[in-house]
């Protein structure tokens, strides 16, 4: 029997997870740059042809990246809320997640690299998960119906804008303001504190 034969074919959710798991991988270690379909497949021992069949393009595979990215974040969020809202934790630890997804795990590079280079209709995902975080941070907020969306889309706002500025400049602007590190998610946090818990 051939090799070809013998060939176990993988099916598309393994492959597509597969893809996305080396992807991130390469975004942390060399930026937006290094995720083309070439280095995930690469990465995966597998031909270029395979995983142009599943993203098209390496810009849908950031794509599908950033998807995955954005999801995972909404999930940790909803479950950072409830413990906020139960006093389990605290307020910071919502803002720190979605810092972090920017800053530690390259949601703002990503951001900025879709931009950049033309594909901005790519970030799609980042918007509707944009809305799914306004109806994380809404459900069960201290205030009439009418005042949460709001009052919640601003907050959410502020800090998916803070997050990501802070992590594509925050070193070197607070450098020159003279500003400690961490002090923008300080900022966010006293609006969320606010708004989440006091919703005021």
């Amino acid at each position: 029997m051939s090799i070809a034969a013998k060939r176990i074919r993988r099916p598309a959710t393994e492959v597509r997870a597969a893809a996305i798991a080396a992807a991130r991988s390469l975004l942390l270690a060399d930026g937006p740059g290094a995720v083309t379909l070439k280095a995930v497949a690469a990465e995966l021992g597998m031909g270029h042809a395979n995983l142009l069949h599943h993203f098209g393009t390496a810009a849908g595979l950031q794509a599908a990246v950033m998807e995955a990215m954005i999801a995972e974040t909404i999930a940790r969020v909803q479950h950072m809320v409830a413990h906020v809202r139960a006093g389990e934790a605290a307020p910071r630890a919502i803002v720190d997640l979605v810092f972090d997804a920017h800053d530690r795990h390259g949601l703002a590079r990503l951001t900025a690299w879709l931009t950049s280079t033309g594909e901005a209709h790519r970030l799609e995902p980042l918007f509707a998960g944009l809305a799914d975080l306004v109806d994380v941070l809404e459900s069960g907020a201290p205030m009439p119906a009418d005042q949460a969306r709001r009052r919640i889309t601003d907050i959410a706002l502020l800090l998916i804008l803070t997050s990501l500025g802070d992590a594509l400049i925050g070193p070197t602007l607070h450098a020159a303001l003279g500003d400690a590190p961490g002090r923008a998610r300080d900022l966010v946090t006293e609006a969320l504190l606010r708004q989440l818990v006091h919703g005021g």
